[in-house]
């Protein structure tokens, strides 16, 4: 049995480390592990393979695979492996939500408290040795408290479930919008379904992005709906840049229509020099750094060996994703 890992990036985290590799060799003598550095043989090694490793796969790459059965992504997002020829074939896939669900939170909140905080501002005037406190406090948006604030986290998955608890332990009112709001979430007061999602936005006081990308999701929050957040709320993105139409976004905070965003992802990445969002005042900005963790592949290789000895096994594999809702 053959297990192919292609997961090439310029990042290097991103990338799986050697040992990985490594250390399946050693704890599953019965597979042929082939670790591919870039994308230069994956046609050539993918059609014999019976198990791939990676976040990105073109549909001739899926035809060319006459053995594969399963497709495991180290990332959360699968848009990027979701061809035709991958949909109408019986190959699983599944992702690596419980690897980056509550980390990924963690760095939500931590957003929503520095802009509760007014922490970036702080640190503006840190830098220029000016003790603040009274300009800050009299700002149009001060500092406030997050008991008894409105949290909508939209998308109720492996980020957004970690979150509402996260939240609601520091008395904040947790609403949510998911697919398929008949699913109750611990610390989550209401759930709207995805129609719902205008009056969730309009009773906010913070909104979090955490939603999969699909053709439903794609630039779901456009202009009419940042319209629709009152004018202290704040955005935060922890899911893709394209959830969110940016064009508009630049244009509601340049018009200061509501509190300010603080965005962990962006539409092009890195986000261009030239991008407005790097001077505005009301932006804090992180560099997709919210899944990073200093033990994120032994994550990786604990979730993905649990799933291994289930395939082995014959057993039916956890964290599968629907390939037609592509979550």
């Amino acid at each position: 049995m053959k297990l192919l890992i292609i997961l090439h990036h310029r990042f290097e985290l991103w990338q799986a480390p050697a040992w990985f590799a490594e250390r399946l060799r050693k704890n599953f003598p019965q597979l042929t592990v082939v670790h591919l550095s870039d994308y230069k043989r994956v046609n050539e090694q993918i059609a014999d393979a019976d198990i791939v490793i990676g976040w990105s796969l073109r549909g001739d790459q899926v035809r060319a695979a006459k053995k594969l059965k399963w497709i495991h992504s180290t990332a959360t997002a699968v848009h990027a492996l979701m061809s035709p020829e991958l949909r109408a074939s019986h190959i699983v896939v599944t992702n690596a939500r419980d690897v980056h669900g509550s980390v990924v939170a963690e760095h939500a909140l931590a957003l929503i408290l520095a802009l509760a905080k007014r922490l970036p501002q702080a640190m503006h005037y840190q830098q220029q040795k000016h003790w603040a406190q009274k300009e800050l406090w009299e700002s149009s948006n001060p500092p406030r408290e997050l008991a008894g604030a409105t949290l909508t986290i939209v998308g109720l998955g492996g980020i957004g479930r970690p979150l509402a608890k996260m939240a609601s332990a520091l008395g904040m009112r947790v609403t949510g919008v998911r697919q398929r709001p008949d699913k109750a979430s611990e610390g989550v007061a209401v759930t709207h379904g995805l129609e719902q999602l205008d009056d969730a936005l309009r009773q906010a006081d913070f909104v979090v992005l955490a939603v999969p990308v699909t053709a439903k999701t794609d630039r779901l929050i456009n202009a009419a709906r940042l319209a629709l957040l009152q004018p202290h709320a704040y955005l935060v993105n922890v899911g893709r840049g394209v959830l969110i139409d940016e064009p508009a976004l630049i244009e509601a905070l340049r018009a200061r229509r509501f509190a300010g965003a603080a965005l962990d992802v962006t539409t092009e990445e890195p986000l261009p020099p030239d991008s407005s969002l790097w001077q505005m005042d009301n932006v804090l900005i992180t560099p997709h750094i919210a899944g990073l963790t200093d033990r994120m592949w032994e994550r990786h290789y604990g979730t993905f060996m649990e799933n291994l000895q289930r395939f082995l096994r014959d057993e039916p594999l956890r964290w599968i994703v629907d390939k037609q809702e592509e979550y």
